[in-house]
């Protein structure tokens, strides 16, 4: 068979169902023969939302999200979501064509192996045409592995070489997480032992341990808590904290500060969650995470284990059962009621103009609650992430680790086909869906996707507009007379729906209770009235 046909049929072999990307010379040819075998390939109009696409999938879907893509400007055009997907740790593999090497003076010839380097992901290359079902196992493996994207080189001169068999390779299965070292064990069963007033803290790498965390927050008695990408973790629980850290409520934080102690899983405890680590000052902290590399180097934790968050919350059970310890009584009747506290007041109406914080509730209350939830970067953002429900981690996307704007739909793109089951929302600004939106909404439609954009539309550059108004400068150059975004969601084959007072939300908000199709909400609000400016 030929190499391409090779490729495709060791795609088949390791499951991939489903693929992201643009097309070109040197990956048009196993794309087609693996989609007419039965793959979903999902076109994109970019290459970099192609990726961040694979990023969303990877979230949701919880297993390897893949993105294809040519040689020279295709990859270049790709660098900030690699990033993107580096810092967020995601496990991605792209397959990326490349230039024959022979072909000195190739218009699109690149050192690929430098350009991915900068961006942290990792980079493979095909070793050759009989090595094919090898080469992909092993890109495979490191994502999994090493939970972040992996860029496997394929030069064209491959795709129509004949080989006679290609050689066979194991089906790449999810990575055995480590048992905690029985030391550590005792050392954290003393800690907790010794403590009055501990929190458990779950993130992202510990979205499969819901049960095991529980149980061990309750044997201590101790009330829950989660990172941003852990969000929804703990939902339903009545001593559930919600976010810890700088987006924390009120009832929250005043538990977090009479806490002595905190015992983290799957966290990062970057400065967000520790508030430039004002938060645990003064407390002991437990950090308990698969990959040592994500131990805390910063205000070192008292304790770090480098162990699986339900291996190490199930052995911990067993351990304070064995030495009888009673639980503290910190996660109390009293937390639990000052827990159901309504959510904080809304700001005073703004007459006929959208308020931000009341229309992101209506949006919120009136959503299917079993969704995924994708918010993009702006100035918006705080009041999205403290406003806006996830069932569970594997329910929202982060697309916020480089800070970029434009990143939200095509990570909602890959997060819906990741779990087409749920309808995904996807929240964005206007300057982002202008960046890096707006070219993949058909993509939403073609392909037929439960998707609700909402786009917060402010007409400017929020963060830098309220930044000029602050130190009495003009913000006219921030400023931008947009088209009207519901008029071209509707040319681009979405249901447009143009919401210019809190009246017009309701009306809105109708078409989202139970969502078909793509549907935007153009969301227009006054630059001077969101909240969470950045300065």
């Amino acid at each position: 068979m030929y190499y391409h046909e090779a490729l495709a049929q060791a795609l088949h072999d390791q499951q991939v169902t489903d693929m992201f990307g643009v097309l070109g010379d040197a990956n048009l040819f196993f794309v087609e023969r693996w989609a007419r075998d039965g793959g979903r390939y999902v076109a994109c109009a970019h290459e970099g939302s192609a990726v961040l696409a694979a990023t969303g999938y990877a979230s949701t879907s919880g297993g390897v999200g893949i993105a294809t893509i040519t040689h020279g400007p295709a990859l270049t055009n790709a660098v900030t979501a690699l990033v993107d997907a580096s810092r967020a740790r995601m496990p991605i593999v792209v397959l990326a064509g490349d230039t024959d090497p022979a072909a000195r003076g190739h218009l699109q010839d690149i050192d690929q192996a430098s350009v991915v380097a900068v961006t942290g992901a990792a980079f493979e290359r095909a070793s050759s045409p009989e090595t094919v079902t090898e080469d992909l196992a092993r890109a495979l493996w490191r994502a999994r592995a090493e939970s972040r994207p992996v860029v496997l080189n394929l030069p064209i001169t491959f795709q129509w070489q004949q080989i006679e068999e290609p050689t066979s390779a194991p089906l790449v299965t999810e990575v055995r997480r480590p048992r905690p070292h029985p030391d550590d064990l005792e050392d954290v069963a003393a800690a907790l032992v010794n403590a009055q007033r501990p929190i458990v803290l779950g993130g992202r790498g510990a979205r499969d341990a819901r049960d095991e965390l529980v149980a061990l927050a309750e044997r201590l008695g101790a009330p829950l808590a989660t990172t941003l990408r852990g969000k929804g973790l703990f939902a339903g629980h009545p001593h559930d904290l919600g976010i810890f850290g700088t987006l924390a409520h009120p009832v929250a934080l005043g538990a977090i500060d009479r806490a002595d102690l905190v015992v983290s899983f799957g966290a990062g405890l970057n400065q967000f969650t520790t508030a430039e680590g004002g938060l645990i000052e003064g407390k002991r902290v437990i950090q308990v995470d698969a990959d040592p590399a994500r131990h805390r180097r910063r205000n070192a934790t008292d304790i770090a284990v480098a162990a699986d968050a339900a291996h190490t919350a199930t052995d911990l059970l067993t351990l304070l059962d064995e030495i009888g310890h009673r639980p503290s009584g910190f996660a109390d009747d009293a937390l639990a009621t000052a827990l159901k506290s309504p959510r904080p007041p809304l700001p005073a109406p703004l007459g006929d103009r959208v308020e931000l914080v009341a229309a992101l509730r209506r949006l919120d209350d009136a959503f299917p609650r079993d969704r995924t939830l994708v918010i993009d970067d702006g100035r918006f953002i705080l009041t999205a992430y403290a406003e806006l429900g996830a069932p569970h981690p594997k329910a929202y996307v982060h697309t916020c680790s480089f800070a970029s704007i434009g990143l939200g739909l095509a990570n909602a793109i890959g997060a819906q086909a990741g779990a087409p089951d749920r309808p995904a929302l996807a929240v964005v600004g206007d300057g982002g869906f202008m960046s890096a939106g707006l070219n993949e909404l058909n993509t939403a439609v073609r392909h037929g996707q439960q998707l609700v954009v909402v786009v917060v539309n402010d007409r400017a550059y929020g963060a830098e507009h309220i930044q000029l108004v602050q130190r009495q400068m003009d913000p006219q150059i921030t400023c931008f007379d947009w088209p009207d975004f519901a008029e071209a969601a509707s040319a681009l084959g979405a249901r447009g729906i143009s919401v210019r007072t809190m009246a017009d939300l309701e009306v809105a908000l109708e078409e989202v209770a139970q969502p078909a199709g793509v549907v935007l909400i153009d969301l227009v609000v006054d630059p001077h009235d969101v909240p969470g400016a950045f300065v």
